[in-house]
């Protein structure tokens, strides 16, 4: 017990001393774990040796992300993104791979086969890397964070595939088969059809018994108990064992328990990441790169180079804008975990000689290094490129029941004017600490805390409450909230505000139905001022904006369905362009029709 509670005690302290130091230099976390794991590890002050056993251990963590990840995403919603999984994640992998190939056979003089796993293996990118850095910058929801995450899943997929071709691709295998190969594959495919079918109809039955315990201690051992043997299923099986915990999220996406399996889960995945990105550093062979640093520099930004290119091309094919095609590029350059299994299996196998593949782990490694600055340094060339302010938050008080008002910016300031003038109490809830400090210099009573949290909803009797008010900045967080609302106070009326079409989509899927998009009713109203600044009459313009706003509000429910599929979106936008176009035509002819008479009587 002594040698691991010391052991325990050195983990903590290189993360507590480590991470607070890089993310206070801008560095972030991930790669203040890495460089945790360098000063504790055989290559800084040897306090720790057993990295392999460490970094096996550490794994769980990843498993337990993609768990999260699922839970995350609705079945519907990953339907909705299958082309974008299946077209851009296989290009990626596909053109990524056959570059990194050419490039090993050219720069590493490697044969066919050894420069094809190599593309293979470099190919992919690390999962907890890229969600890691894209969750601590809450970008996991924006355009390139979608992105990345497709590309990911896709290459989670892909692994599968790959280690069924390295025994096809080794010299002298004489045991295997194209035939054994779709077997193993079939294999594959029937246990997870099994598991999608099975958990489809057993886990909600199973999570309902233990919810009626009460015991919150046997929630997290049923928890944790799914994920754990979901990964035992899959790893006998040969699967990703990530990718069978992200489909046991996905089967409990839509169930009633998925925000307390992501609190019960969330703990144990983070101090798994942290201890997973610390082995990582634990397992740079800094020997190797003292010894050969030119080299392995070069094969670095080689890697990065090429894989960020390709990204990028892909993304702009893709429709992503300038910004958000570099941050793709970005996250994803470096090389990914799997990496290492798939490399160790080519060794094991012949395909490598061992001096070959600790080059490729090195470099695998060096870039996972890289890449919390590269993402730093595309965040700060695209900021100063479109520089955007911060959103103020203005002054709140909080009485208390009949409505709860969730986030407090310029939005949820005017509702609460508008509240305390007719006499209606409310409840201010803000996570902005220094909004907090700001409205209680002027008298007012705000609480502070994640209006997303349970125990803070409770705290402002949500359940008494009449009304909620949503009206938090950030499309994330507001979602998150809602979630919370609908599944613990389902007869709590929400009205919620959007901040553009997409957020609105998100929240319709919730069932909310009464929403204002923050600045839809300005821009009709600018737009008819513009109309009269051209010398429009005031009935006309009032017409137009009549007509328009009944148009527009149609359209939005109309266009929900079609909402995550692009193509089909942007075929019903330009329809519905000209619809309104031909609308403003007939409105004009029927109008002039009836000034006509008058004109005559004139």
């Amino acid at each position: 017990m002594g040698p691991l509670l010391e052991e325990i005690a050195i983990f903590l302290a290189a993360a507590v001393i480590a991470v607070p130091i890089a993310q206070r230099l801008g560095l972030g976390s991930v790669l203040g774990y890495l460089i945790a794991g360098v000063a504790i590890g055989p290559w800084g002050l040897g306090l720790i040796s057993e990295v392999e056993q460490v970094l096996h251990i550490a794994e769980f963590g990843v498993v337990l992300l993609l768990f999260i990840i699922g839970l995350e995403m609705q079945p519907k919603r990953l339907w909705a993104l299958r082309k974008t999984i299946i077209g851009l994640g296989g290009l990626q992998v596909g053109a990524t791979a056959l570059a990194l190939a050419i490039a090993a056979a050219s720069v590493m003089h490697m044969p066919f086969a050894p420069a094809l796993v190599a593309g293979l293996a470099l190919a992919l990118s690390s999962t907890a890397f890229a969600l890691q850095l894209l969750a601590e910058r809450g970008e996991l929801t924006a355009k390139h964070g979608r992105a990345a995450f497709a590309i990911l899943l896709f290459q989670d997929l892909a692994v599968i595939p790959i280690l069924a071709l390295l025994p096809l691709l080794t010299y002298g295998s004489e045991s295997v088969s194209f035939v054994g190969a779709l077997l193993e594959t079939a294999k594959i495919a029937a246990v997870l059809g099994v598991m999608v079918v099975g958990g489809h109809y057993l886990l909600r039955p199973i999570f309902r018994l233990v919810a009626a315990t009460r015991m919150p201690e046997i929630f997290t051992a049923m928890t944790l108990l799914i994920v754990v043997g979901t990964a035992v299923v899959m790893e006998a099986t040969g699967v990703s064992v990530a990718l069978g915990a992200f489909v046991a999220g996905v089967l409990l996406a839509d169930s009633e328990y998925r925000h307390e399996l992501e609190a019960n889960v969330d703990p144990f995945k983070d101090l798994l990441l942290g201890l997973f990105f610390i082995a990582v550093g634990m397992s740079i062979n800094v020997g190797l790169i003292i010894a050969q640093p030119l080299y392995l520099l070069e094969l670095t930004v080689g890697l990065v180079a090429i894989k960020a290119a390709i990204l990028f091309v892909l993304a702009r094919r893709n429709g992503l804008n300038w910004n958000a095609s570099r941050s793709l590029a970005a996250y994803l350059p470096q090389g990914g975990e799997f990496a290492f299994v798939i490399l160790s299996t080519a060794v094991a196998g012949g395909l490598f000689v061992q001096t070959e593949a600790d080059l490729l782990v090195a470099t695998v490694t060096l870039s996972m290094v890289l890449t919390p600055l590269l993402v730093a340094l595309v965040a700060t060339y695209n900021r100063l490129r479109t520089p955007k302010s911060d959103p103020v938050f203005d002054t709140m008080d909080g009485p208390e029941h009949p409505v709860v008002i969730a986030g407090f910016g310029r939005v949820g300031q005017i509702v609460a004017r508008v509240l305390r003038a007719k006499h209606v109490g409310f409840t201010a809830l803000e996570i902005n600490p220094d909004q907090v400090d700001f409205v209680r210099k002027y008298g007012n009573k705000v609480y502070y805390g994640d209006a997303s949290r349970l125990d803070l909803l409770r705290a402002a009797r949500a359940e008494e409450a009449k009304l909620f008010v949503l009206a938090i900045d950030d499309e994330a967080a507001s979602i998150r909230t809602a979630q919370m609302v609908r599944m613990h106070f389902p007869d709590l009326t929400i009205i919620a505000r959007a901040r553009n079409r997409h957020h609105a989509y998100e929240l319709m899927d919730l069932g909310i139905t009464v929403l204002q998009r923050e600045t839809f009713l300005s821009s009709l109203e600018l737009a008819g001022d513009a109309l009269k600044a051209l010398g429009m009459k005031s009935e006309e313009v009032d017409r137009a904006k009549r007509l328009f706003r009944s148009h527009d509000e149609k359209r939005l429910f109309e266009h929900h369905d079609a909402a995550d599929d692009d193509t089909r979106y942007a075929k019903l936008v330009m329809e519905a362009a000209q619809e309104l176009e031909e609308q403003f035509e007939r409105d004009a002819r029927d109008h002039a029709g009836d000034a006509e008479p008058e004109a005559r009587r004139a």
